[in-house]
Parts: structure tokens; C-alpha cells; sequence
């Protein structure tokens, strides 16, 4: 039997995301606009496939293949003819919707591969016997020859995401290790490019090794009109290793994201929006990291739009180094009912941030107010869908231009709500509470923790020319006493300087923050809560972090020694520390079940959060933000590392725990998004049913030019099949 954490079950939850109120609202201009932001989105959305694994654009073109000659229900009658059962082939559908709702063969949330739970002769079956194998049989079977293996495969490295021997990676070719990652870092630095839209891929070169680093860009040639860019690509030696800096990664998905985000630009709403499009066709087109920045910058002055967007090159968590960006682009409408709260959560920004418990001198010369809004989606193209955004990541915008902060209404009302039955780890007193008040208290928590968290803190810099961004023989370390004696130098960033940990530390920073605020009685006013309410979820939003830092095991690889998950990760070190704070705080206790199996339960003193608690967390949360202003990497990276580990500590043996855990796991849901068309002039909304099918259908009717699509996806999957052996 494969180990379950390994496959999909067959009851997985599976829900639609409804936006049929807020898009019905739209002007014919706004839907447009909408439509059209939607395939520039879907469309680059492709190129997670090729971030994934190897084996990814060929499943999906399989599946696409298949799917596009007959419907689920028509592919039903040809699988019980091929000898599946019900349950077979409902695992195979389960199978084809996590490939499209993850992008790829490997779980958004946790980056561990997933397999098909039916046996392989019995797939093989069903694809030969399927319509699309009867109308081209060469083709399908090479396809299917192709990628067979690799879907079954769970040799250790195919696991799960990594670099080198840790796990799979397609940023890097197969022959790159952590120190190549780490030189390839120092060139990109030299030359003041960014990581976040690149690939490494390493050659030897008889004696010489040589690295090749690829620009996502719709251009395949090196060299730009003058004026065009803001770089040169070309051939540098860089300490003995040559390295070549090539344009045209992904080049005719970022095509088709540029085809589209010029049609949308006839309708955008403002010269802003025109301006921001046409920055990131400049973006896609030339694979200028500048020119997105720029377009984010006019996309922060667009204020309060209805149809709020971002596409491009965006976080870093899947890369194993924490440097270069997966892609992903959303379109969504404003709820303004909700977002109404967030306005009043900004304009107590400024009241709030003091409160935080670092010197002012770690703080932003001047809260820049951003946009916070809740929306509901309309697309989210990409390997998965958060509840919360807050971006650009680019820091140098957001500590001294700006940001926004995105609630996504729509995914939290179906993503966290509770069933009192599949709650583990609780008590019985506790889950009662939790169902009733787990959403209201993450809504709190995600509202502190993008526009507070990720929109807190200073970091120090020392620019090109020597000058410093704070006063030097001023601030002082509230860590040792002593002047600060460290900084980021003008190329370095924060995900450069502290790659491999920087997302999962800097999430942890945000959690804090969300926890430490969220016991400021007018915070749980905005919200609506008063009185025993407001107790209650204050009281539930910190049971919820020690019960996610248990659940964060699931996440963790003993083999490697690594975790797969940053906010994972983050939750259970911040379960440490509010075990490390002792005095009955958190309990954490191995129980027996009732059904014979261990079992866990975890405990909250309630009485005890607003001392012991408030006061662990306030001084965790100052050390995360001295060590990231000062950009102190080796004392952050211990103290992160230290909290991370994952063993015995105290009386609390965490590997065991964690087989319990996988035995108690619960799978996170899909969502099944509605698609746009255009019918005599006008767009429509076409939504799917909330179920394996309707994500399958709604992929299938995604994409209008399927068989050149298709065709391309192959080519680009060809072009890097020699760099993962």
C-alpha cells in the first residue's frame, strides 16, 4: 500500500468559488477588462507547469487530450468497459482535478508529490481505450510512454520539492546543488538583476563549468533595441565560472500573457491601469524584473479599483533557494461591505504599529496607507489560492512607496469553515467554540498579518553611494545594547540575503504580529467583536496557531530534514515558543483514541494569554524583526532553525507526533472556478459544478487555441528535457 499522504482520497473536498453576485455587478467595460486580465492570468498560469516537475506539461497535456474528446461522464462508460471500478475511476478523476487545481503533479500547500490511487495497468487502460487514443495512437501513446513512469514514481528524491538530493526542482537543472545556487546569486547580484523570473541551468563544459540563467520573456533574442531594457544579456566570467544570461523562458506563454493584457488595456479604467499593463508587457516581453516593478508601482497608485488584479512572477516559496518567483495572476471583484472593515483596520495602522514591540527606529520612516480590500475571486491562476496577499514583495517599493493588502472573501467563507466531526486535536470543550468562531478569528488574524505584519519593519540599507537609510552611531540593538553593526548592502534584498529560510521566517513575523495585535480590544471592535465575543476569538485565533503548529507537521521530512511548507513551518515553531513559555501556557499532550489508534490533544490556558503568552510572543517577535532590519542572516538563521527543528524537546517527541498527525490528516479542499466568454459582445460568466467533473470541465473549456497550445507546452517541455537527467 502507498503511504497516504501520497494520493488524493476520492472524498476530498471539492467547492465552487461563487462570484456570480459581485461579477453581475460589473459595467460591460469592467467585465471586459475582467475577461480579458483572466486568460493573461490562465495563460501564464501554464508556466507553473514547467516550474513544477519534469513530468507535469505532459500530464496536463495528456489529460487535456482526453478530457477534450469526452466528458467525464462520457470517459465513465469507457473506464467501467476497461475493467475500473467506481471507486477506480472516481480516483483517477480525483487525480486529473488535483493536477489542474495544484498546476502540476505536487501539492501547492506542502510541495510532496501525489499518485494516482488506482493501480497503473489500470490507467493504462483507460487511457488506450479512451476516444483521444483511438483518433491519434502514435502520438498518444509516445505521450503517454512519456510520462507513465514519473507519475508512479516515488523514488525518495520524487517525493517531494527540493534541490540536489533533497527533492525535485525545475528552476535548477538536475545537476545543481546549493552551492550553485548560492554562486548563481552573488552573479545575479554583481549585475543588479533579480532572481524572481529566472532559471539555472549548469553545463560542463570540459574543464570549464558553465551556468545559464534564463529570463522568462516573450523576446528569444539576447539583445534589445537601445533604450528598450535595462539590462544586456550576454556571456560574464564571474568568479572562474562563465555565465550566460539568455532571454525567451516559457516564450510563447508569455506571448499569449502580453496578446492579452494589451486587449485588456482597451478598457482599463484610468491611466493608471493603462500604464501598469503596459509595464508588465514589458515585463513579459523583454523579462525585465524593472518594468514589473514599475508596473507595481502605478498598480499601488490605483485606488480602490472594482476589478483589483496582479500577474507576474510572484512569491518564492517553491524555490528551494527562496529567490526566484512562481507565477501566478488573480482577477477579482471588491466586496464592499467587508472591505469597509479593512479601511478601518488601515486608518488605525498608525495607532496600532507603536504598539508593536520593537524601538522606532526598526519601524518605516512613514506608514505609507495602502489599499485594503476583501474580494471576491474571479480567477486565481497559479499552483494554488491563498486567503491573503499583501504585495508587491518587491521591498524596496514597499518600504518607501507602498503596497496593498488583498482579503479574498470568497475562498475564506469555503476554504475555513469548520465541521465539528473532522476536527482533531481538540478537546470536546474547545471544538464548539472553534467551529463557531475559526472563521471570525481568521479574519482578524489575516487582516493583522498582511497589513501589519508584512507591512511592518525597517530594513537597514547602505545605498550604491555609501549613504545610510537610518542614523548610524544612533540606533541601537535592543537585542545586545550596542550600536547596530549590520545592514544590506545596495544589491541585496531580503529573499537574496536570507534565501532558504526568508519566506517561512518572514510568515512567522506575520503570524506574530497577528497574534500580538489581536489582543488590542478596538482591533476586535473594527471587526464587530465585543465583550465575551471578542474574548472568544482571541481565545480561538491562538488555539488555532497551536493547533496549526501540531498540524504543521505533516509537512516536515524527516529523510531531509526539511519542511515543505512555509506557513507550516512557521506555525510550529511558533508553537514551540509558546511551549517554551511554559507555565501551563500550551499543553500538548499524546492521548489514546477511542478507536485504538494514537491520538493528540492540544490545550490552551485562556486565563493565561494576555501574561505568559503576550509576553513569549512579544519577545520572539523582537528578536524576528531585529535580526531581518539588521539583516543579521547567521543569528537568524539559528534562532529560526533552532524552533524548526523538529525531535524531541522537553517531553514532547515531534517525529512521533508527526506519524500521528499523518494518520489524522484531513486533505485541503480544490476550488473550482467559473470561466468568462464573450457572446455577442458581451461577457458571461460560466460557472461548474462543485465537484472532480466540474474542475475537470472547467480547465477543458479554459484554453481556445488547445491543439498549437498543446503542441507548445510539448516543445517547451522537449527544450528542457536534457537539463533534469
Amino acid at each position: 500500500m502507498v503511504d497516504s499522504q501520497y494520493f488524493l482520497p476520492n472524498d476530498i473536498g471539492v467547492a465552487a468559488l461563487d462570484c456570480v453576485e459581485a461579477f453581475g455587478l460589473l459595467s460591460p467595460q469592467e467585465k471586459l477588462y475582467a475577461h480579458y486580465l483572466s486568460h493573461a492570468s490562465w495563460y501564464g498560469g501554464l508556466a507553473v507547469l514547467l516550474q513544477t516537475s519534469p513530468e507535469s506539461p505532459l500530464i496536463f497535456v495528456l489529460l487535456q487530450r482526453i478530457f477534450r474528446k469526452q466528458s467525464p461522464s462520457q470517459l465513465e462508460v469507457v473506464a467501467t468497459a476497461a475493467g475500473l471500478s467506481s471507486e477506480e475511476y472516481q480516483a483517477f478523476l480525483v487525480y486529473a482535478a488535483g493536477l489542474y487545481a495544484n498546476m502540476g503533479n505536487y501539492k501547492s500547500f506542502g510541495d510532496s508529490k501525489f499518485i494516482p490511487n488506482l493501480p497503473k495497468e489500470k490507467l493504462d487502460a483507460l487511457v488506450r481505450a479512451s476516444q483521444a487514443f483511438k483518433d491519434d495512437p502514435t502520438e498518444m501513446a509516445a505521450l503517454w510512454d512519456s510520462c507513465s513512469c514519473p507519475i508512479y514514481s516515488l523514488m525518495d528524491k520524487q517525493k517531494q520539492l527540493g534541490l540536489g538530493d533533497k527533492g525535485i526542482t525545475t528552476y535548477f537543472s538536475g545537476n545543481c546543488g546549493m552551492e550553485d545556487a548560492e554562486l548563481a546569486q552573488k552573479f545575479l547580484d554583481s549585475k543588479k538583476l533579480s532572481a524572481y523570473n529566472t532559471r539555472l541551468f549548469k553545463r560542463e563544459n570540459g574543464d570549464k563549468t558553465c551556468y545559464e540563467v534564463r529570463l522568462a520573456s516573450a523576446v528569444k533574442k539576447d539583445c534589445a533595441v537601445e533604450g528598450e531594457c535595462d539590462f544586456c544579456c550576454g556571456c560574464f566570467d564571474f568568479e572562474g565560472k562563465e555565465f550566460s544570461v539568455k532571454r525567451g523562458d516559457y516564450a510563447p506563454i508569455m506571448e499569449r500573457v502580453c496578446h492579452y493584457l494589451q486587449k485588456a488595456e482597451a478598457h482599463a479604467a484610468n491611466d493608471n491601469q493603462k500604464k501598469m499593463l503596459e509595464e508588465y508587457r514589458r515585463s513579459f516581453s523583454l523579462g525585465s524584473v524593472e518594468a514589473h516593478k514599475e508596473g507595481s508601482r502605478f498598480w499601488i497608485k490605483d485606488k480602490g479599483p472594482i476589478v483589483e488584479s496582479y500577474i507576474g512572477f510572484i512569491e518564492s516559496y517553491r524555490d528551494p533557494f527562496g529567490s526566484r518567483g512562481e507565477f501566478e495572476g488573480f482577477v477579482a471583484v471588491v466586496n464592499k461591505a467587508m472591505s469597509e472593515r479593512f479601511a478601518k483596520l488601515v486608518s488605525s495602522a498608525e495607532v496600532l504599529l507603536p504598539e508593536l514591540p520593537w524601538p522606532r527606529e526598526f519601524e518605516k520612516d512613514a506608514f505609507l496607507k495602502p489599499d485594503f480590500t476583501s474580494l471576491d475571486v474571479l480567477t486565481f491562476a497559479g499552483s494554488g489560492i491563498p486567503a491573503g496577499i499583501n504585495i508587491p514583495n518587491y521591498d524596496d517599493i514597499r518600504q518607501s512607496e507602498g503596497f496593498k493588502n488583498v482579503s479574498l472573501g470568497n475562498v475564506l467563507a469555503v476554504a475555513y469553515s469548520t465541521n465539528k466531526e473532522k476536527l482533531t486535536f481538540l478537546g470536546e470543550e474547545d471544538k464548539d467554540l472553534f467551529v463557531k468562531w475559526k472563521s471570525p478569528s481568521f479574519e482578524v488574524q489575516v487582516g493583522l498579518h498582511e497589513l501589519l505584519g508584512h507591512g511592518s519593519g525597517k530594513l537597514f540599507v547602505r545605498d550604491v553611494e555609501g549613504k545610510f537609510n537610518f542614523e548610524k552611531n544612533a540606533v541601537v540593538n535592543p537585542e545586545t545594547g550596542e550600536l547596530i553593526s549590520s545592514w544590506y548592502q545596495d544589491s541585496e534584498t531580503w529573499d537574496s540575503k536570507f534565501s532558504s529560510i526568508a519566506s517561512s521566517y518572514e510568515e512567522c513575523r506575520a503570524e506574530c504580529v497577528g497574534l500580538y495585535l489581536s489582543l488590542i480590544k478596538d482591533v476586535l471592535s473594527i471587526f464587530g467583536h465585543e465583550g465575551q465575543d471578542a474574548e472568544d476569538v482571541v481565545y480561538v485565533n491562538w488555539l488555532s496557531m497551536a493547533r496549526g503548529g501540531l498540524l504543521g507537521l505533516e509537512f516536515y521530512t524527516p529523510e531531509s530534514k526539511s519542511w515543505r511548507q512555509a506557513h507550516m513551518q512557521a506555525r510550529f515553531v511558533i508553537l514551540r515558543v509558546l511551549l517554551e513559555a511554559g507555565e501551563g501556557l500550551v499543553t500538548l499532550k499524546e492521548v489514546a483514541a477511542a478507536d485504538g489508534k494514537p491520538d493528540a490533544l492540544v490545550a490552551l490556558d485562556r486565563a493565561k494569554i494576555r501574561t505568559v503568552g503576550k509576553d513569549a510572543i512579544r519577545r520572539f517577535l523582537c528578536k524576528l524583526q531585529v535580526f531581518k532590519s539588521t539583516g543579521d542572516v547567521d543569528k537568524g538563521r539559528a534562532l529560526y532553525e533552532h524552533y524548526s527543528t523538529v525531535g524531541e524537546s522537553g517531553t514532547h517527541n515531534f517525529l512521533r507526533l508527526r506519524e500521528t498527525v499523518l494518520l489524522r490528516k484531513e486533505d485541503r479542499k480544490m476550488f473550482v472556478q467559473a470561466n468568462t466568454r464573450i457572446n455577442e459582445e458581451s461577457v458571461e460568466l460560466i460557472e461548474y459544478e462543485g465537484n472532480a467533473s466540474g474542475l475537470i470541465k472547467s480547465f477543458v473549456e479554459r484554453f481556445h487555441d488547445s491543439d498549437k497550445l498543446e503542441a507548445d507546452l510539448l516543445e517547451l517541455r522537449r527544450l528542457d528535457s536534457s537539463c533534469w537527467c
